[in-house]
C-alpha cells in the first residue's frame, strides 16, 4: 500500500508539474523574440549557465526568454534580484521533482504517456496549420462566397404570431369574446391556446407559429396575409377561414427588412472561409495519416464497453456534449482535446481552439511560466 501511495503521489506531483511545462513549451511556440531588452546582450552572455540540476542546464538566456513570455503585470513583479531567485526557484523545483519522477518510472505512466502525446499533438498541428493565414483569402473568394448566398445577407420582412385554431365560428366567436385574448403578456393567450386550440402541432408552444415572411410556403397564405395586417404587438385579428377551421391570430413579433452590402459583410465572410480552410485541411490531414496507418477496430467488444453513470443514449450533461464535425473525441478525463490550438488566429476565426491567455497573476502567485507545483488538499 505504501509504494502504490508513493507512485501515485510522484505521478500527481510529475503530472502537475509536466502540465505546466506543456504550457510553457506552448507559449515558447507562439512568438520568437524581437523585444528590445536582449538588443544590448550578447549571444554569449545568453548562452551562459544560469543554474545546473544534475545535467540539466539552464541557461540565461532560457530564464530570460520565461520571464519575458509573461504578461507585462507579471514581468513587473520580477524586476527585483530578490523576485528573480523566486522564479528560477521554481524552474529548479520543477526540474528535481521531474528527476524523481522520472527516477521511480513514472514517464512510462499511461496517464504522463498521454500528456506526453498530447504536447506532441499540439505541436504538430501547430507546424501544419501555420502555413495557413487568413491573407490567403482573397476578396474574389469573399465576394464568390457572397453572389451564392444571397440569402445570408437579404431578408425581407418577417412577423411572429401565435394561433388559436377551432372548428367552426362559433367556436371562434367564443374565443373572441375571452378578455384573455387581447392581455399583452400572452399568458392569457396561452391559456386560450391550451384550452380551445386544436392545432396539436402548435398547441404545446402556445400557438407559436415562428417567424416567417410573406412568401413563406410553410404557412397557409390566408393564415400569412392575416398577419401581415397585424401593425402593432399584442394586435389580435378577427377569425380567418381555413382549410382546418378558424385561426385567431396574435402578432407577437416582427423584423424589419434588411440588407447588407458586400464591403459590409467582407470581413465577416473572410473570417468564415478562413475557418472553414483550416476546418477542412485538418479533415484532409488527419484522413491521410489515417490513411496511412493501419487500424483495427472490433465493433463487437466495442458494443460492450460500460459507461457508468449513464442510461443508453443519455446525453453525458453539463460541461461533455457529445462531440461534433471535426471533433477527435469528446472534451473529458482521459480524452485530452486534439483540436488545432494555433496563436494568432483573428477575431471570429473560433471554430479553432485557441490558447488560453494567462490570467493576470496577483502577487505571490507562481507565474505561468514558472513551473508549478501541486498542492497537498
Amino acid at each position: 500500500m505504501a509504494v502504490s501511495f508513493t507512485k501515485k503521489t510522484g505521478f500527481v506531483m510529475f503530472s502537475g508539474g509536466l502540465m505546466a511545462f506543456g504550457a510553457m513549451l506552448h507559449a515558447a511556440c507562439q512568438n520568437k523574440i524581437s523585444s528590445s531588452y536582449a538588443a544590448s546582450q550578447k549571444p554569449e552572455d545568453l548562452q551562459q549557465t544560469l543554474a545546473k540540476v544534475d545535467d540539466v542546464v539552464v541557461t540565461v538566456g532560457d530564464f530570460q526568454d520565461r520571464i519575458n513570455k509573461q504578461s507585462p503585470y507579471v514581468r513587473a513583479r520580477y524586476t527585483s534580484l530578490e523576485h528573480k531567485k523566486e522564479f528560477l526557484d521554481n524552474i529548479v523545483r520543477f526540474e528535481v521533482l521531474a528527476k524523481e519522477a522520472d527516477r521511480r518510472g513514472l514517464t512510462k505512466d499511461p496517464e504522463v504517456v498521454r500528456t506526453m502525446k498530447q504536447v506532441m499533438i499540439q505541436r504538430l498541428l501547430k507546424d501544419e496549420f501555420d502555413k495557413i493565414k487568413l491573407e490567403d483569402i482573397s476578396d474574389a473568394d469573399c465576394k464568390k462566397y457572397f453572389d451564392a448566398h444571397p440569402d445570408e445577407y437579404n431578408k425581407p420582412e418577417e412577423v411572429r404570431v401565435s394561433s388559436i385554431l377551432v372548428k367552426d365560428m362559433g367556436a371562434a366567436k367564443k374565443v373572441g369574446a375571452d378578455p384573455r385574448l387581447k392581455n399583452v403578456d400572452n399568458q392569457g393567450f396561452r391559456a386560450l391556446v391550451a384550452q380551445y386550440s386544436i392545432d396539436q402541432a402548435t398547441k404545446d408552444r402556445g400557438g407559436d407559429l415562428r417567424y416567417f415572411d410573406s412568401k413563406s410556403k410553410e404557412i397557409p397564405k390566408e393564415i400569412s396575409e392575416g398577419a401581415f395586417k397585424l401593425t402593432n404587438i399584442g394586435d389580435v385579428s378577427p377569425p380567418i377561414k381555413t382549410s382546418a377551421g378558424y385561426s385567431i391570430l396574435k402578432l407577437t413579433g416582427r423584423r424589419k427588412a434588411y440588407s447588407r452590402a458586400f464591403e459590409e459583410v467582407k470581413p465577416t465572410i473572410r473570417n468564415s472561409l478562413y475557418r472553414q480552410k483550416r476546418q477542412d485541411s485538418m479533415e484532409s490531414f488527419v484522413k491521410a495519416l489515417r490513411d496511412k496507418a493501419k487500424i483495427t477496430i472490433d465493433e463487437d467488444k466495442l458494443a460492450k464497453v460500460q459507461i457508468e453513470g449513464n442510461s443508453a443514449g443519455a446525453f453525458p450533461g453539463p460541461g461533455v456534449p457529445p462531440p461534433g464535425p471535426g471533433m477527435f473525441h469528446p472534451g473529458a478525463t482521459g480524452a485530452p482535446s486534439a483540436t488545432p490550438q494555433m496563436p494568432g488566429n483573428p477575431t471570429g476565426a473560433s471554430n479553432i481552439a485557441m490558447p488560453p491567455t494567462p490570467n493576470p497573476a496577483p502577487p505571490g502567485a507562481i507565474p505561468s511560466g514558472a513551473p508549478g507545483l501541486p498542492t497537498n488538499e
